[in-house]
C-alpha cells in the first residue's frame, strides 16, 4: 500500500523524535500511520485550534469560525452594556485617585509652606512653579518655534510694507 505525504511526514518526525530520544529507530511505523489514518471529529479539531490561537495571544472573537453561533441582538447589547458600565467604573475609580491624589498634593504644599519674605519667599515660589510646569518633547518644542518665527518674520513684512507705504506718502505730501 502507497503511503501518503502524511504518513511520510508523520513517520519521519516519529523517527527523528526517537533518535532525539535516543532510541533508535522507532518501534513500527503503524503509529505513525495510525496518527495519520484516523479522523478527529470537526468538533475538536475546532476546539484544540482556538486553544492553540489562544496560546498564540489571539482573542477568542477573532478565532471564531463562521459557522459559529451567532449571538443573539439581546446577548450582544448586553455585552456592549456591560462593557461600558465596565469602562464608566474604571474611570469614575481613575477620577478619584486623581482627586486624592491632588488633596494629597494640596495638603503637602499647606503643610511645606512657610512665611518668607523677600527673595528667598520669590525664588522658592519659582521652583515650586516649574515642578508644576509640563515640558514639551522635542517635537512639539520644534513645532512652536517655527510657528513662533513664521509668525514674526510675517509681522516684520507686513509693518515694513506699511513703514515704506507710509514714508513714500509722507514724502509725497511734503
Amino acid at each position: 500500500m502507497a503511503k501518503s505525504r502524511a504518513q511520510k511526514k508523520a513517520e519521519r518526525k516519529a523517527r527523528e523524535e526517537a533518535e532525539r530520544k535516543g532510541q533508535g529507530a522507532p518501534e513500527s511505523d503503524s503509529q505513525a500511520q495510525h496518527d495519520t489514518q484516523v479522523p478527529k471529529s470537526g468538533d475538536i479539531a475546532e476546539i484544540e485550534a482556538v486553544e492553540a490561537g489562544i496560546a498564540a495571544g489571539a482573542s477568542e472573537e477573532a478565532l471564531e469560525t463562521p459557522d459559529a453561533p451567532k449571538k443573539s441582538r439581546i446577548e450582544s447589547r448586553e455585552e456592549k452594556r456591560k462593557k461600558k458600565e465596565a469602562e464608566k467604573r474604571a474611570k469614575a475609580e481613575q477620577k478619584k485617585k486623581e482627586e486624592e491624589l491632588l488633596a494629597k498634593r494640596a495638603e503637602a504644599a499647606k503643610g511645606d509652606q512657610r512665611k518668607r519674605t523677600g527673595v528667598i519667599a520669590f525664588l522658592a515660589s519659582c521652583i515650586a512653579e516649574l515642578r508644576r510646569v509640563q515640558w514639551p518633547d522635542r517635537e512639539t518644542l520644534i513645532q512652536a518655534t517655527a510657528v513662533t518665527l513664521v509668525f514674526v518674520i510675517v509681522a516684520a513684512l507686513y509693518l515694513g510694507v506699511l513703514d515704506l507705504a507710509f514714508n513714500w506718502l509722507v514724502q509725497r505730501v511734503i
